[in-house]
């Protein structure tokens, strides 16, 4: 007797189930896809108990005749290849003609669709058709999906919480928002609407009813490209940051992926602006030719994979650092007024950030002495007035000349001219000054030296010595005298001029400790910038230390000449502003 059997076609779903259908999210994302790919400019979800009871996905798209309603249940049956060829140019979001047999397969389904003439409507539990019937001639299509898993037991136990599962269907839908702006998405959860957008095709508008009006007003446009790759969309301020790499999102052609890569370029735009483990709010839309990225990689369509990829990475890592270096940076101190408004989304409750909308702080990234623009104003006009005032700058806003008059607490230089006042951080500003100084130094190293009284000789376990060791000529190009002396031993004779008197013993450890911990993944770019990150911290004026007023105004000087003056390495501000109205406003002489 044959071992080896076809298996039944219900079970082949139940199984393409379990990499197709992996929650709740999963199911809403192919039924949006379909509507998407069917044409829809109205799409309406509503949910459930998070989607465990009732997903329900209506849309206005071109909808199915008979027959191919009945077609779309059956395994790999789809109207978006046609030949082999077609799937090397993929433009569609669905094309493997899996998902609605594997939903269908551990669920209850009923499907209602119609051309504009007498419609179709059938119902299909556990994969087998139980009802077919005409139905109403309303064009579209509406897809209702009930207890799902309920014939899997194992895989319903270990669904995640009923909050988690919202909250990914909220986000989901919410990145789908984000990559078709002329689409109107209603999110409809227990009966309250939690995202409404108007389908006009404006990104920043959908940005606010996603993140509000304070995130929105933050928001920087960017476009940039190259031969391959369009890119376009907005970035975030850098004060605007959250805990998690969820905000970070990139769309391929419209398509939501995942890209962790990605994630890291978009993150090494924002180096030195932001702190290291905070990540921005970034939305950024990739067009590229169809046969340049392989989508096919995975199932759930979210992994792909490009040509040319590193030439994309460079270019969105480019393109965010030029956008932010033209901005004008210092963080601008608000007075926030408590609006008593009922809450459009009721998720608070499900204390997850993915859908905290409110910043983190008071502090406002935003031009001098502009109004605070209230809930209720139409973001639109304020973000196109000035990212249009961005593109006219032909040269980088530099921060304003401002006159101390004195030192707060040993830390806080405060300072003052025509539009207000300002504090800054003397750490953090000398930290700036420091890196940008020592980057320029270890890029372009100058041949004076200086002979150490007495040789620096320092001794290390085998392992570290022999990194040092392949790597000496690194320290030598920077005019480091540098040799072996004895077993594991280096002896320093002569050492750069930028070195600060009185640690160079300090700083030439830091050096080599840096050349170590790089030990895996040493190249000179990431030796420089550590090393100068660390000197910058090392050698920078203390808090709690008391400078004198020309030390103060020499400490500014410098900092307005940096590449950057509004943050130090770590992405912490170097200097916050209270403007005028808002001091005057605190004291209530103005209303």
């Amino acid at each position: 007797m044959n071992k080896i059997k076809v298996m039944d076609e219900v079970l082949a779903n139940k199984i393409a189930a379990g990499e197709v259908v992996e929650k709740c999210a999963s199911v809403v994302k192919e039924l949006v896809e379909n509507s998407v790919d069917a044409g829809a400019n109205e799409i309406k979800i509503e949910v459930e108990e998070a989607g465990t009871k009732l997903i329900k996905v209506s849309d206005n798209g071109s909808g199915m005749s008979h027959d191919d309603a009945i077609l779309a249940f059956e395994r790999h049956a789809t109207s978006k290849l046609l030949d082999e060829m077609d799937l090397f140019r993929i433009s569609s979001l669905g094309f493997r003609g899996e998902a609605l047999p594997s939903i269908a397969s551990v669920s209850e389904v009923t499907l209602k669709t119609s051309l504009g003439d007498v419609g179709t409507k059938l119902k299909i539990e556990g994969g087998k058709k139980v009802l077919e019937e005409p139905s109403d001639a309303r064009k579209g299509t509406i897809i209702t999906v009930k207890n799902l898993f309920y014939n899997t037991p194992a895989r319903l136990k270990y669904l995640n919480s009923t909050y988690t599962e919202l909250a990914n269907v909220c986000d989901y839908v919410n990145k789908m928002a984000l990559s078709y702006p002329n689409i109107k998405f209603t999110l409809i959860s227990d009966g309250k609407t939690l995202l409404n957008t108007d389908g006009t095709g404006n990104l920043l508008k959908v940005i606010k009813e996603i993140y509000g009006s304070d995130v929105a007003r933050k928001m920087l446009k960017i476009s940039i490209y190259n031969d391959d790759y369009d890119v376009d969309g907005y970035i975030a301020l850098p004060e605007v940051t959250r805990s998690s790499r969820n905000h970070m999102i990139t769309l391929v052609n419209n398509r939501v992926i995942r890209n962790t890569e990605l994630n890291r370029a978009i993150n090494d735009g924002y180096h030195t602006y932001k702190p290291e483990t905070r990540y921005p709010i970034v939305v950024l839309n990739i067009t590229t030719d169809p046969s340049l990225v392989d989508v096919n990689v995975h199932p759930s369509k979210l992994d792909i994979k490009f040509s040319n990829f590193d030439d994309l990475k460079e270019l969105i890592k480019t393109g965010i650092k030029n956008v932010l270096d033209k901005a004008l940076l210092i963080p601008k101190i608000e007075k926030k007024e408590v609006i008593d408004e009922k809450p459009k989304v009721e998720l608070q409750q499900l204390n997850l950030e993915r859908q905290n909308v409110i910043s983190s702080s008071a502090i406002d990234y935003s031009i001098f002495d502009e109004p605070v623009m209230e809930v209720n104003e139409d973001i639109t006009s304020y973000n196109e007035e000035k990212n249009d005032k961005t593109k006219a700058e032909n040269k980088k806003i530099i921060m304003p000349e401002m006159y101390p008059v004195g030192l707060a607490k040993g830390t806080y230089i405060i300072c003052h001219n025509e539009l207000g006042l300002y504090m800054i951080d003397q750490h953090a500003a000398k930290e700036r000054i420091n890196y940008e100084g020592y980057l320029k130094a270890f890029g372009n190293p100058k041949s004076d030296s200086i002979k150490m009284l007495i040789p620096l000789t320092l001794e290390f376990p085998s392992n570290e010595f022999i990194i040092i060791k392949q790597n000496i000529n690194v320290l030598k190009d920077m005019h480091f005298d540098i040799e072996e002396s004895g077993i594991n031993s280096f002896v320093i004779k002569e050492h750069p001029t930028w070195i600060k008197e009185g640690y160079e013993e300090e700083s030439i450890k830091r050096i080599l400790e840096v050349i170590i911990s790089e030990e895996k993944n040493f190249t000179i770019e990431k030796f420089r910038e550590k090393a100068a990150i660390m000197l910058s911290c090392k050698m920078a004026i203390k808090a709690n230390t008391n400078i004198s007023m020309e030390e103060m105004e020499a400490l500014i000087d410098d900092l307005r000449r940096c590449d950057n003056p509004y943050t130090c390495p770590h992405g912490r501000p170097t200097t916050i502003f209270y403007s005028n109205y808002e001091l005057e406003k605190m004291f209530k002489r103005a209303m």
